[in-house]
């Protein structure tokens, strides 16, 4: 989905793969049955009326993030742009670490950044899973083919004999035992006959290859675990490096994209694929893998272990916590889908390796937010400001755009009287230089409402000052004519005390004051920021609603918006993000 309909798509190098790829006719001959399926379910099937097919792929072992958002923007946006399709298919090979809840929430958060699997009435939504007798059968075939073999070593053997990058591997003492005991093993295996770790299948391709992965890699492994979709209906499941090509091929898929770490896992997706066309369970064309950098940030951490760590261990609240680069906790903070779709447009494809400031991310939402938000005033803080020579028992109401830039969506108004709250860094006793909002003989508009001159204050029995004193100007009053007799360099907010609405903002900020908070031999839990989170009893402008989801931009403060466990009785707000990147000299 487009962030905008009057933007130029930049180019880049996976669309010029795409291009080139379309233009040579690589792709004309392609079938699709409207199913998944090996050759003997396509072969007669009609053309495929997609251009392109992409797919994300995600492992449902835990919750998505920023990084999960590149892929998903890059992947979906190429298949719309492309007159194609992208489906979103669960590799669910890992039963141990996999949840009916982490499918739920991808597919949620899939769908609340704009993107669909619809193509016509059917839907690309697949696991891999649904694909396991698909790939029993095609390691059948290997075995058969002699290029598969079971091996009866320990891991800890065959990572021993694997070699090094400067040494080859050594053969595995049963690499050339006889197809007929390999298929029967194998087959064992899948009776449940043997324990986990006793046996494995591998690949035989050369153990000798420079390339570590192509050293005779494990394809099945025995994993005596329940699965989330089959139960225990499989003792043996496929490893990655087998199963994920094999997907990709059966779901038609042109281009699979994905991250820079699998660059070297892409001479054996190549092999495996080339060996079962060859051995006629695969059509042509068959899938290229095409490599992009992943996405780098700073300050914060993406990998699930350590994302789990911080959900179990309690230092947040739950996946969804607005520190969390996790999609549902951005939501949660007030990030649009709007705006973190236009944070990836900004980032680019490439295959250099680079890292973000989290300050983009920032910028994003505010140039989402601005136009569209409305305003309000929130006091933090407050201290009480007396205006000394305006009547008692008086008031009179002010007024203030909804938003500045839209005049047509009309005005908020707010009463003024005598007592009124200030934030309490809006007055200093004792300023420094260029300190130009409230200190005893300076002069200060109240924003929308008068000039005033402070002229005095109080203190409490530990100095902390309690109440500020002003006069006002009476001809000053914001839109009459007499507003700009009086020049005036500071503008501060202010609520009337009597209307003030009380509520619970949650002050939220970098969950780490490291900006690598996990590089090298750091432990990353020694950067949480102990300031990430502070909870104000805060006061809002009176006339507000609150409903869970609104947002505003709060004037002078940043971005903020109504946290889902909000009620009548207890309001929350989230801040999103403050109005500029606080953190630019940190």
């Amino acid at each position: 989905m487009s962030t905008s309909s009057t933007s130029p798509v930049a180019s880049n190098f996976l669309r010029n793969i795409i291009e080139h790829d379309l233009k040579s006719g690589r792709l004309e001959q392609k079938h699709w049955s409207g199913t998944p399926g090996p050759a003997a379910v396509q072969a007669n099937a009609p053309l495929d009326p997609a251009r392109i097919r992409t797919r994300f792929p995600p492992e449902p072992n835990g919750y998505l993030h920023l990084g999960h958002a590149k892929s998903i923007c890059i992947n979906f946006g190429l298949a719309q742009d492309y007159e194609g399709t992208c489906h979103l298919r669960f590799d669910d090979t890992n039963p141990e670490k996999e949840e009916a809840e982490y499918v739920n929430s991808i597919i949620d958060a899939v769908k609340w950044l704009g993107f669909d699997w619809h193509e016509g009435d059917k839907e690309n939504l697949f696991f891999a899973s649904d694909y396991f007798d698909y790939m029993y059968e095609f390691a059948h075939a290997l075995i058969d083919a002699g290029l598969a073999y079971v091996d009866e070593q320990t891991p800890e053997q065959i990572r021993s004999n694997r070699g090094t990058l400067t040494a080859p591997g050594v053969n595995s003492p049963y690499r050339d035992r006889p197809i007929a005991e390999s298929k029967d093993l194998f087959q064992r295996m899948r009776t449940g006959e043997f324990a986990d770790g006793s046996l494995c299948l591998r690949a035989k391709v050369d153990m000798a290859s420079p390339n570590i992965n192509m050293r005779d890699p494990v394809i099945y492994r025995i994993r005596h675990a329940e699965h989330h979709r089959t139960g225990t209906q499989w003792p043996i499941y496929p490893m990655y490096t087998f199963a994920h090509p094999i997907e990709d091929a059966l779901e038609g898929i042109t281009h699979s994209i994905c991250t820079l770490e699998f660059e070297d896992q892409r001479p054996f997706y190549n092999w495996l694929l080339e060996h079962l066309q060859a051995l006629g369970k695969l059509l042509k064309p068959l899938p290229h893998q095409h490599e992009f950098s992943r996405l780098n940030m700073t300050y914060i951490v993406t990998s699930k272990r350590k994302l789990l760590q911080l959900v179990k261990e309690q230092y947040v609240n739950g996946w969804d916590d607005p520190r969390l680069p996790t999609l549902s906790g951005l939501r949660r903070r007030g990030y649009t889908p709007e705006a973190i779709r236009l944070f990836c447009e900004r980032l680019g494809v490439s295959k250099s390796e680079s890292r973000i400031d989290f300050s983009l991310l920032e910028q994003a939402l505010r140039d989402c937010l601005d136009p569209v938000v409305d305003r309000s005033v929130a006091i933090l803080d407050p201290i009480k400001l007396i205006i000394s020579n305006y009547p008692e028992g008086q008031s009179e109401m002010c007024h203030a755009p909804k938003h500045p830039h839209h005049p047509e969506q009309g005005q908020r108004e707010f009463p003024f009287s005598r007592e009124l709250w200030i934030e309490r860094d809006d007055f200093m006793e004792d300023p420094p230089k260029k300190y130009f909002r409230l200190f005893p003989g300076n002069t200060v508009r109240l924003k929308y409402a008068y000039v005033v001159r402070c002229t005095g204050f109080e203190k409490d029995a530990d100095g902390k000052v309690t109440t500020v004193y002003a006069e006002y100007l009476p001809d000053t009053k914001s839109g009459t004519p007499g507003s700009s007799s009086v020049k005036v360099k500071g503008n501060i907010t202010w609520i009337n005390a009597a209307d003030a609405q009380a509520v619970t903002i949650n002050l939220y900020d970098r969950l780490f004051t490291d900006p690598i908070p996990d590089a090298g031999d750091k432990n990353y839990l020694d950067a949480i920021n102990p300031q990430s989170l502070q909870q104000v009893q805060a006061l809002i402008e009176p006339g507000t609603t609150f409903e869970p989801g609104q947002q505003w931009q709060f004037e002078r403060l940043g971005y903020f918006i109504v946290d889902p466990d909000s009620t009548s009785e207890h309001i929350i707000i989230n801040r999103s993000t403050t109005m500029r990147d606080t953190w630019v000299k940190k």
